[in-house]
């Protein structure tokens, strides 16, 4: 066990490493589309675009693979079946390159209709950009998915750090396109390169690592050898996780689909306050369920021992993915609007962008928590070869979310606007006016949903293996502790506003030394109340 859990903390660091570059260059992306960009018109339409195309490679990618694939490969390698694995992961790409392919083909062709689905808001110059954008992104969307299909097999290999990094070479292209180009054309020509720029930089992406999926898996030979029983048991649970992430799908469109109803200025800001919200997702959330799922999903013995060496690996990382995550809620909730104008306040973003921005990370705080725990369970689950519970789960998430969002976007919206006014918060100045602020609602409404699947995927997966929670007393330490760097922040506010650097710098400057005593004060709050030790505890 003591191997276990050594293996299993350095490939959650490795998958972590990878995120975490690759993540500073989407950061690093969204400072210079902002810096040119803005929150205008042309940036509202290449965010509601990039939506649309992501349908396939998050309907096909990394999710529904790894929840399918890897514990089918994982397990075939781990019983030293190498030709055989070889085979069945020839033959998952090669339909994965056939499906996608004639997807995207028709998704060319339907794109005015798919616009109108998705963005019923849009219309005139902005509707006509998103139509163009559209088509260009289709082709480098199914590169991404043959991407997706890369990380599935160098993660069954253990090889966690090359695929996700690879998503830097993506970032850097659209980087420098609009470096090139930002200055020398108008907003709406800038976004139609930029969509060529995010095309190139798929086949970059997916070019790094099939040299590294050809050196570790050597065996791999592409052909549609459907009949092989592996394969069809791939396909056979591909079908619930491709439901249950087309579900997920739709989910994300009705928000789309409210939010173009409230203004340009309320997509491009939503796809802003993501950027920050999927950090914690990914760094803490998804590195942790990734390197866990390779090794949970190889685990052999009796039912009740494999029960067992479940329980205990998901106790561990839950209590590992809550040490980040509740500072981040805690940071996003009490410094948001340093934090985003330090990020994205320069140029064509102005400091009411920021503070509309910081209104919808806070909202997506709420949710943010069991975003991220859920993650875990939903690897138990795929570890258990049942893709159904989670598909079924997904449902009510989505019937929850598109009701919820409706109601706190439009009919409570009014109530929240009066509410800033009697707190005495500022309202930003953005395009749609107080209506964009339905973003807002439209954000919490979605965590709320959140909470409510991850308790159903807890209870259930309950009832498979035995009750795994995270410890009543770990959070109320870590809640603690967060809480009283964020206050410990907030008092250095009046001072960090008469610091006196200029410009931008002075921006990153405050927002730089708030994290820093919010840092400080968590972490040494966490070695007192002995957070790190409870958290590599068994």
């Amino acid at each position: 066990m003591p191997r276990s859990r050594s293996s299993s903390g350095v490939h959650s660091l490795l998958v972590a490493a990878g995120i975490l570059l690759s993540r500073l260059a989407g950061l690093a992306r969204e400072q210079v589309f902002a810096h040119f960009l803005g929150n205008s018109g042309p940036a509202g339409a290449f965010k509601a675009a990039l939506r649309i195309p992501n349908f396939l490679q998050n309907l096909f990618g990394e999710g529904v693979l790894s929840a399918s694939f890897i514990p089918v490969y994982s397990r075939l390698l781990a019983e030293g079946e190498e030709e055989l694995a070889g085979r069945v992961a020839g033959a998952v790409g090669a339909v994965l390159a056939l499906g996608v392919g004639a997807l995207a083909l028709l998704g060319v062709v339907a794109t005015p209709l798919l616009v109108d689905v998705v963005a019923p808001g849009f219309s005139g110059p902005v509707r006509d950009l998103t139509v163009e954008i559209v088509r260009i992104l289709f082709p480098g969307t199914g590169l991404l998915v043959l991407s997706a299909w890369c990380l599935g097999v160098l993660n069954s290999h253990r090889k966690f750090f090359l695929s996700y990094v690879a998503p830097v070479l993506w970032n850097a292209a659209m980087i420098a396109t609009l470096l090139a180009f930002g200055g020398r054309r108008t907003q709406g020509q800038l976004a139609v390169l930029l969509a060529w720029g995010m095309v190139l930089g798929s086949a970059l992406q997916l070019g790094f690592q099939l040299p590294f999926v050809f050196r570790h898996g050597r065996t791999i030979r592409f052909a549609l050898a459907t009949g092989l029983a592996p394969v069809r048991e791939v396909f056979k649970n591909l079908g619930p996780v491709v439901g249950g992430r087309g579900v997920v799908q739709v989910s994300a469109f009705i928000d789309g689909m409210i939010a173009s109803f409230l203004g340009a200025a309320a997509v491009s800001g939503l796809a802003y306050a993501q950027t920050l919200y999927f950090l914690p997702i990914s760094l803490f959330g998804m590195s942790v369920a990734a390197a866990e799922l390779p090794g949970m999903a190889s685990s052999t013995g009796t039912p009740d021992e494999i029960a067992a060496a479940l329980r205990e690996r998901l106790a561990r990382s839950l209590r590992r993915v809550a040490f980040f995550v509740i500072p981040t809620v805690a940071a996003f909730l009490l410094l948001g609007d340093l934090l985003v104008a330090a990020l994205f306040q320069t140029g064509k973003f102005r400091a009411d962008d920021s503070l509309y921005v910081a209104y919808l990370l806070a909202g997506s705080t709420v949710g943010l928590l069991a975003a991220c725990l859920g993650r875990l369970y939903s690897s138990a689950f795929y570890a258990l070869r049942d893709t159904r519970t989670p598909f079924r789960i997904a449902i009510a998430r989505v019937a929850l979310t598109a009701a919820l969002g409706w109601l706190f976007a439009f009919p409570l919206r009014p109530y929240f606007v009066a509410s800033l006014r009697a707190l005495g918060l500022p309202i930003p100045h953005v395009g749609g006016g107080e209506l964009a602020l339905g973003g807002v609602g439209l954000t919490a409404s979605a965590g709320i949903a959140a909470w409510i699947e991850f308790l159903l995927l807890r209870r259930a997966l309950g009832r498979r293996i035995g009750k795994v929670a995270l410890a009543a007393s770990f959070q109320l330490r870590a809640w603690g502790a967060a809480l009283a760097g964020g206050l410990a922040a907030w008092a250095l506010r009046p001072a960090l506003a008469h610091l006196a650097i200029p410009g931008h710098a002075g921006t990153i400057a405050r927002a730089a030394l708030a994290a820093a005593v919010f840092g400080v004060t968590y972490l040494g709050l966490g070695e007192v109340f002995g957070l790190r030790r409870r958290m590599t505890a068994e």
